[in-house]
């Protein structure tokens, strides 16, 4: 993986698909590309915050690539390896209860919960999802927006690593 001036230097195409596992939202990726060269990590990080104002559609596409909160991510690529350092925390002991609130949420918003897990154990995920429950659903997709700007940023820390 690159360092910053790797980053800044690398052919767009090479870097594409690794930004697209930090965030997998096309206009994101182009917008953190287009913004090259970056004077540190932290205009980096600003840049991709900045970019990550996404669309209900955006978030709901980008949703769909991750891994219900507890359960393992399908394949054995980068995403996988990061969303299962993401969820180290979350025990596998709460599965069931994990499994029904996953239920509960998707039925009222009509897509998978979505936290940035890192730093949390199970029953923190647990009570931010129970009390998301209580959003609107447009206030919900942008709470998710938020989270999926989180893990762009730690994932971008990642590649950089």
């Amino acid at each position: 993986m690159p360092d910053l001036e790797g980053f800044n230097s690398a052919p767009a195409a090479d870097l594409r698909p690794v930004l697209a596992d930090c965030l997998a939202v096309p206009r994101w990726v182009d917008a953190v590309l287009a913004g090259r060269p970056y004077a540190d990590v932290e205009a980096l990080l600003a840049a991709s915050d900045r970019f990550a104002d996404l669309s209900d559609d955006e978030v709901r596409a980008a949703v769909a690539g991750h891994p219900r909160i507890g359960e393992k991510a399908a394949g054995d690529g980068v995403p996988a390896k990061w969303s299962a350092d993401e969820q180290s925390g979350v025990a596998e002991s709460l599965a069931d209860r994990l499994a029904a609130a996953n239920a509960a949420y998707e039925d009222r918003f009509g897509h998978i919960y979505l936290v940035c897990a890192t730093g949390l154990d199970g029953e923190q995920v647990l009570a931010d999802l129970s009390a998301r429950m209580a959003n609107p659903p447009d206030v919900e997709l942008r709470v998710v927006n938020r989270e999926l700007a989180k893990i762009a940023a730690l994932r971008l820390r990642k590649v950089l690593a």
